[in-house]
């Protein structure tokens, strides 16, 4: 089947809601093959930078911090959002996030991938990289100034745990653990 056989195309876009993170809007659309149409509500985000930061003691860097749509505690990898502007340069949004939230640097920086975070209703594309050969920096840039975050280092076997036991449930660490385990095993 071809692009068009697929093809949702919009009739009008009402724009809901214009934020500073998200933007939401509904769509009306014609259905493929002239099936009838539909309404879409979709979110658009700018995107969004992750980091897989292995120690020198080969330990992934979780952090630890609560999260208002869920109402609780979750552990994540150190990442966070591209503001207006950084999606020419993703890198350099981690070595940002990295620096703000384990106060560390990486020597070594190597993109693992890029992908959607849900694209049933969303377009945010989430860019995963590994960073190693971490240093501690003496006057790192300061977290923001709503983050209240907590630091852990686990193996790659005490992530594993986590992710089974449900300890860890967000998407892109989970990733983040499979592109680890898939190198440790190749």
């Amino acid at each position: 089947m071809k692009f068009e056989d697929f093809e949702e195309k919009t009739l009008c876009r009402q724009d809901i809601f214009k934020g500073q993170v998200i933007d939401v809007k509904c769509d009306t659309v014609t259905l493929p093959n002239n099936s009838g149409t539909a309404k879409r509500e979709l979110v658009f985000h700018n995107g969004g930078v992750a980091v897989l930061a292995i120690t020198n003691d080969n330990k992934m860097i979780l952090v630890k911090q609560f999260r208002k749509a869920l109402e609780k505690v979750i552990y994540e990898i150190p990442a966070g959002k591209l503001e207006k502007g950084e999606d020419v340069d993703p890198q350099a949004a981690m070595s940002r996030e990295l620096e703000e939230e384990t106060g560390m640097s990486a020597a070594k920086i190597r993109k693992l991938s890029a992908f959607y975070t849900a694209p049933g209703f969303c377009n945010e594309l989430l860019h995963l990289y590994k960073a190693e050969e971490l240093t501690k920096l003496d006057n790192p840039r300061a977290q923001d100034d709503d983050e209240n975050i907590e630091l852990c280092e686990v193996t790659l076997a005490q992530a594993k745990a986590m992710v089974k036991s449900g300890e860890i449930s967000d998407a892109k660490t989970i990733i983040a653990i499979q592109y680890w385990e898939l190198e440790t095993y190749d």
